[in-house]
């Protein structure tokens, strides 16, 4: 799961990227209200954390521009405003959630995740997720990855671009995509990092038979092998 924060408070943002990070998801930050709109195009994120007070504009600007150009991605807002007046004024605006600070980190990563589940069409009638491929599959709750029911043991970006190649299985993905993926918000990635996690990745891929292949001016694929 991918999450945008926009939140102007650097200590606070520091704290949450670091806590859902530790819960196995990628956080994308940004701290002003006139870069969100962008940021949130570029990383399409599956929930949005959305602060209201914001430099440049405000929370709900940025949100109501989100919602006019199309962006659907679920939002829940967090904010010191905790009037009723508030609440209804985000909710209306096209706000699906509302959290007033402060709040218990339990009770924001479970709204986080109804969220993700709600809006998300990779679930099928039993709950798992539908991305599966030749014994691989990713659970739609925690983005843990697992092998004919035993977890992998990866690291958080190996899990990312793992995550990205099963929900694409048999068809390739470009290693730009995969670059922002992986290394989400992160600017000065060199060409060949990616490359490392993939190396990385096959090691441990080595014993499902199943194969993270390069293609060459494409990028890469999983491939079961014969």
């Amino acid at each position: 799961m991918k999450i945008l924060l926009v939140e102007d408070n650097l200590a606070m943002q520091t704290s949450l990227q670091r806590t859902f990070q530790r819960r196995g998801m990628q956080v994308v930050t940004c701290g002003d209200g006139a870069r969100a709109l962008d940021r949130w195009q570029a990383s399409l994120p599956d929930v949005v954390l959305l602060d209201l007070s914001l430099p440049g504009l405000d929370g709900l600007q940025v949100l109501a521009q989100a919602r006019a150009t199309g962006l659907k991605t679920p939002v829940l807002i967090l904010t010191a405003r905790g009037t009723v007046g508030d609440r209804i004024l985000g909710l209306n605006t096209g706000a699906d959630d509302y959290l007033p600070k402060p709040f218990d980190l339990d009770e924001l990563e479970a709204r986080v995740r109804a969220l993700a589940r709600r809006s998300s069409p990779a679930v099928d009638a039993d709950g798992d997720a539908a991305h599966e491929f030749s014994g691989l599959r990713c659970d739609a709750d925690s983005g843990a990855i697992y092998f004919r029911g035993e977890l992998l043991e990866l690291a958080p970006r190996e899990a990312a671009l793992m995550r990205a190649v099963l929900a694409k299985a048999g068809q390739a993905v470009t290693k730009e995509r995969l670059s922002e993926l992986v290394f989400p918000g992160e600017s000065q990635v060199q060409s060949d990092a990616i490359e490392v996690v993939a190396y990385r990745l096959r090691k441990k891929l080595a014993h499902t038979g199943v194969q993270l292949v390069t293609l060459r001016g494409l990028g890469y694929l999983l491939k079961a092998s014969a």
